[in-house]
């Protein structure tokens, strides 16, 4: 690694453009570069929510998912690249399955709160749908991969379901939203 990354300071972006992967220069303000980017502060917001105490095998569930996020940052960052696939979705959607098998079913909606770990992951699933959104963005412009696509949208019913799941591990309730109450 330290001859991949040996000069952090290059001057190369001084003109408003950045490097792919694939050596291309593209600028940064770009489809790619903000699907990139949102991508990257989704995973730094995995990273503030794995800083939580979490019970295991939580923590092993959102570092694979941290892992999954840079791999589909370098999909983003290599044009043509496939490192998502439908495996990825496919165990997103299992750990769904798994955590909702103990939260009872969602009558009203709910608003971000309880555990601060069950904030984070609202947060997060927040940032999720921005990146989504990006992704969809670019998808519009280039070829982008479905599972890609599939993937941030599973992650942010995920998130969704792992912030309840916290506040049910944590004896907390989900925060009701209150619809018609008077000011």
């Amino acid at each position: 690694m330290a001859d991949r990354l040996s000069n952090i300071v290059t001057r190369t972006g001084d003109d408003g453009s950045t490097g792919l992967g694939d050596g291309s220069r593209v600028a940064k303000n770009s489809a790619r570069i903000q699907a990139l980017g949102d991508v990257d502060e989704l995973n730094s917001v995995m990273g503030v929510l794995l800083a939580e105490a979490l019970p295991e095998p939580l923590a092993q569930w959102l570092l694979e998912v941290q892992h999954d996020l840079f791999d589909l940052g370098s999909e983003l960052a290599v044009p043509g690249y496939q490192a998502i696939s439908d495996s990825h979705v496919q165990a997103l959607e299992s750990l769904v399955a798994f955590m909702n098998e103990e939260l009872g079913p969602l009558r009203e909606f709910i608003l971000p709160g309880g555990l601060r770990s069950a904030a984070l992951a609202h947060q997060a699933r927040s940032v999720c749908r921005r990146a989504e959104r990006a992704v969809v963005t670019l998808a519009g412009e280039e070829g982008i991969s479905d599972a890609l696509r599939r993937y941030l949208n599973r992650l942010s019913d995920f998130l969704f379901v792992l912030a309840r799941y916290l506040n049910r591990q944590g004896g907390v309730p989900d925060v009701l939203w209150q619809a018609g109450r008077k000011k």
